[in-house]
């Protein structure tokens, strides 16, 4: 069975790790609206961190890509959770999908949205969208 959860107003590191949970589980896992998905901090350091990996690259030819989509930034998020170097990780990371808005298969479906997510909760409005730091790192809108 498929768990989808929609990422329209929640915050990125308490989805990723929820998700991360559920794939070494066992689940599928599809996120929906990932560029809806809040990172908290300030604008200006939310955007400066993500600049500087960007940046922080040695040798072009050998050196990690950094996607400047909502979809594979969020992957990559989830991906940092899970036991990557080993075999069952790789085999979990297969499992996660990941969506700019709602697949046109997926619009009945019920979607989850875990409690302890919700932007709602942070203390100060000093937030982003995922597609706004994209925006910013690339200057296309999502």
């Amino acid at each position: 069975m498929t768990k989808i959860y929609n990422g329209e107003g929640l915050i990125l590191g308490r989805v990723a790790s929820v998700i991360a949970k559920e794939a070494l589980l066992g689940e599928e896992v599809v996120v929906v609206n990932c560029e809806k998905l809040v990172i908290s901090g300030k604008k200006i350091n939310t955007v400066a961190n993500e600049k500087w990996k960007w940046d922080r690259r040695g040798y072009p030819l050998k050196s990690p890509k950094y996607s400047r989509r909502p979809d594979k930034l969020v992957r990559l998020t989830i991906r940092r959770m899970l036991p990557w170097k080993s075999a069952r990780g790789k085999d979990v990371y297969k499992n996660i999908k990941c969506c700019i808005g709602v697949p046109a298969g997926m619009e009945g479906h019920n979607m989850i949205q875990p409690k302890g997510a919700q932007a709602k909760k942070l203390p100060t409005l000093n937030y982003m969208t995922v597609g706004e730091v994209c925006h910013s790192l690339s200057g296309k809108d999502y």
